[in-house]
Order: C-alpha cells, then structure tokens, then sequence
C-alpha cells in the first residue's frame, strides 16, 4: 500500500511537496496510517487532535496516546479540547455536527496561526460510501452522490482511493497502534448502521461492490461536471445580475422543459431547502417570497429576484442636521449652498432652503405616503403609484429612500422631487441636494 499511496501522491498531489501539511489525526485506525505513510515518505507534517470530551475517560487516554507517539517519533503535535455537548446545546447542533464545525474552524486557525499550507484527513473509500447511503436515504441532488470530494479547498484526503480493508492490512503487516473508539459499534448513528448492517450484504451480494462503487462514483463526477457546464451556458440565457441581486427571466426559464433543475442548480449554494416553494413561485402572483437564512427569492412580474436579507438597521430613519454637508450612510448625498440653479435630474435637485424644516429626515417609503410631483402643483400622488408608474421591482421600491422635512417628501430619492419645496421667485436661499456617485 506504501507505494500504492505514493503513486497516488505523485499523480494527484505532487504539489504537497515541500508544504506543510497539517494531519488530522484522532488516534484511530485510520488516522494513524495516514500518519505512518506521511512518516516512510519524508514530509513535513504537524499532527493536530481535537478532544471532544465525549467518551469520558477514554477521550484523554486517546489524547494521550497521540501525544505519546508524537514525542516518541519527534512530530510537532498541537491539541485541543471542547466542551462538544455544551456547544451542541447552544447552537442547536446534532453531536455529529457540533464536532464537524468545531473541528474545521480549529483546523483553519492552526493553518493560519501556525503558516500551515494543508490540513490531511483519513477519510476512506469506504467513509465515502457510507456518505453517499447517508444523503441517498434523505434525498438530495448529484453533489450529495458524489461523495466526499478528495480535496476542498485546503482539505485533503489522500486516502480516499482505499478501502478500510487495505487500511487495516497495512496496519496489521507494519504493527502499527490504534485506539479502537467504542462509539463506532454503537446502532445510535445513522452511519454506523449503514457500516454495520447494509454494507456487509452488499459485498456479499457482490464481492467486488466497492471497485463497482468508485466507477459509480466516476460516471456520477463525470455527470455533475456535464449539468454544472449546461448550468452555466443557460444562466448566460436567463439570469442578470444588477448590484446585490440576481433577476431570472421567467420568459425565458420556462422554455426550459426541466427549469425546476436549474434552479436546483443556481440556488442551493445560497441555502435554500424548500425546493417545492420555491418551484411554486414560477406560477404564483407577484409578492410570494421563500427565505433561507441569509437570502429570500420573490416573484415579481416576470422575474424571480434574488437577494440577501436586510438588515434591521435599513429600517431606521437617518437624521439630518442643518450645517451637514454630506451623508455616507445609508447613501452618500452631498448638501452644498448654491447662488443659482444647475441642471436638475434624477440624481440632483435644487431646493428652496428656508422651505425645509431640519433636521430632516432620510427613511424608506410606507405604504400610504404621498408627494406633490415637480411641476404638478396642487396635485397629490402616491408614492407606490409613483413607483408603479417607474416601473421598479418590488427589491427597488424596498431599497428606495424617502428624504423628509417633517412629514413631508422633499425627494423620493433618484427618481422625483416635490413640487412644494422648489426654488421660486421668492427664494433667499438655494439648497443644492446630490446623490455622490
């Protein structure tokens, strides 16, 4: 397997070479091979461990063991420790995944603490089949069946081209140690029953079920990579981006006869998981939203627009002193005396000072506001009928600003100002009001 594994090296991760590689290494069978191959082949390797403080005792004793054969070998070792239940509770984490997130987000600030280049994990052929059970039985897309990628950013999993039966061959011929975790023949985890009980009928049915697996999993890779390009030539045909949100032509979507897949596509890596809401929306009236947490799609007209989520602080008013000359957030204005009137236009008007009542106020519309339109004197006008007429998506009207004296409109912001506070022949001062672009 030695040399298997440095083939493997050679044809895959030759640029490991001369890095620094960081290896996950939690005492068990497959983390301490793992650790003997990168020892015979002459690597700079640190050995990192996590104590999650679940099994008692036996989480120090492993702990102690890996300290131990560090020293004995002459390895840098760095280790940890969490309070994994209490975390758990916190966060509302499975055990599972408490473990995961405490592990990686450890193993990246040793990358960056400690000028790491990689971080090594002992997943197996046999860990990737048992994931794949584990998202078919809940049901997902490709990615969910191609398994564990061999490298994820700065993830590595040298050992995923072989199985735990080689593994444990390798270990028992070079008499290497192990700590046997109790946990792992317990029925209480999803995995450890699909490792126990339906794995071993499948490589009896079939005695060559794993090498069958990995062409699976190569078709499977090789499909993803052929609906991920598809993907990308048709989001060029139905999607365009403007600033923070992302529009998809409903015209132009449904003459895909699969669009739901499309959208399954574009969309999960912003997290969303109601996927039957959101097919939905392609046929429901203007306004319906679905949320995930940090995004929400709505339909509005002939549009699916994407956005993040605002935040609470878009909901506040801004004031406005009477000697400001210029406003950074939540948009950049600037506020100049002026002698004489300039072109207005849609980013510039000019106002009469002396008309204002400061401090004045920047906010978003209400339902129900009104304004007098410049040049229609007299005359009132809602400003959803003003954004109606302007034709704004239901993102724009929601990101749209209103700059008030009192409680009355001065500029709906970038696109009309009131006729009550323009410049006439009675005017002392003018007040020159600019979007700074």
């Amino acid at each position: 397997m030695l040399k298997l594994f440095q083939n493997h090296l050679s044809n895959h991760f030759s640029f490991l070479r001369g890095q620094k590689l960081f290896l996950a290494i939690s005492g068990g069978l497959d983390s301490m091979v793992l650790l003997h191959l990168f020892q015979q082949l002459d690597y700079e390797i640190v050995v990192l461990h996590c104590n999650f403080q679940l099994r008692g005792l036996e989480s120090f004793t492993d702990q102690q063991f890996i300290q131990e054969y560090t020293t004995k070998n002459t390895i840098p070792f760095v280790c940890t420790q969490f309070d994994t239940e209490a975390f758990a509770k916190d966060f509302k984490f499975s055990i599972q995944v408490a473990a995961r997130e405490l592990r990686y987000s450890w193993f990246y600030e040793q990358l960056e603490s400690q000028k790491g280049d990689f971080i090594l994990t002992a997943h197996h052929a046999d860990d990737n089949l048992e994931t794949f059970f584990i998202n078919l039985s809940r049901g997902t897309g490709l990615d969910g069946l191609t398994g564990i990628p061999a490298q994820n950013e700065k993830v590595i999993r040298p050992l995923l081209v072989f199985s735990r039966q080689q593994i444990e061959e390798y270990a028992v011929s070079n008499k290497i140690e192990w700590r046997e975790d109790i946990s792992n023949s317990s029925d209480k985890y999803l995995r450890n029953k699909i490792r126990q009980h339906l794995i071993p009928i499948l490589k009896e049915l079939n005695p060559n079920f794993m090498s069958s697996f990995e062409k699976t999993q190569v078709y499977l890779q090789e499909s993803k990579e052929l609906v991920d390009d598809a993907a990308v030539m048709v989001y060029q045909q139905v999607v365009k981006e403007k600033e923070k949100e992302i529009y998809f032509d409903l015209n132009q979507l449904l003459k895909l006869a699969n669009y739901k897949s499309y959208l399954y596509q574009w969309l999960t890596e912003f997290g969303f998981t109601a996927w039957d809401d959101i097919y939905d929306l392609v046929t429901n009236q203007s306004g319906k939203q679905v949320f995930a947490p940090e995004f929400r799609l709505i339909k509005d007209r002939d549009y699916l627009i994407l956005s993040p989520l605002k935040m609470d602080s878009n909901q506040h008013e801004y004031l406005i002193e009477t000697n400001q000359s210029k406003v950074n957030f939540p948009l950049n204005l600037l506020f100049s005396d002026v002698g004489a009137i300039g072109a207005s236009s849609n980013s510039t008007i000019f106002v009469d000072r002396e008309k204002l009542k400061f401090p004045l106020t920047l906010r978003h519309w209400n339902e129900g506001d009104v304004f007098q339109p410049f040049g229609m004197a007299g005359k009132s006008k809602k400003v959803s009928k003003l954004f109606k007429d302007e034709k704004l998506s239901l993102i724009e009207k929601e990101n749209n600003w209103l700059l008030c004296s009192e409680s009355q409109v001065v500029w709906v912001v970038g696109i009309r100002q009131d006729e009550r506070f323009k410049i006439d022949s009675a005017t002392k001062k003018i007040l020159k009001i600019e979007i700074e672009e």
